[in-house]
């Protein structure tokens, strides 16, 4: 979680990370957050390129706290109802 103070430490004079310490690291935090998600992403290596990728879902489970309300859809049209007093009685 702190890494980033580790970096700064180590730039300032204490001992470098190693590339297998940084991968190891590195991968125990992914693993770490990945462990607390419901939904488990999908995991891609592309091997020529090097690159791993998480396929997550299109919407988390806590971005669908942060929507907003959803509008009324079904409201009566204005247009409609004083046509209705309009009418001329009998």
């Amino acid at each position: 979680m702190f890494a980033f103070l580790k970096n700064i430490a180590s730039k300032a004079g204490a001992k470098p990370e190693t590339q297998r310490q940084t991968v190891e690291r590195a991968l125990a935090e992914i693993n770490a957050i990945v462990g607390t998600l419901e939904a488990k992403p999908k995991l891609v290596f592309d091997a020529e390129a090097g690159v791993l990728e998480l396929e997550l879902p299109a919407q988390m489970p806590d971005e669908t706290l942060a929507l907003p309300a959803p509008e009324d859809v079904a409201e009566p049209e204005a247009d409609t109802a004083p046509e209705a007093e309009t009418a001329e009685k009998p």
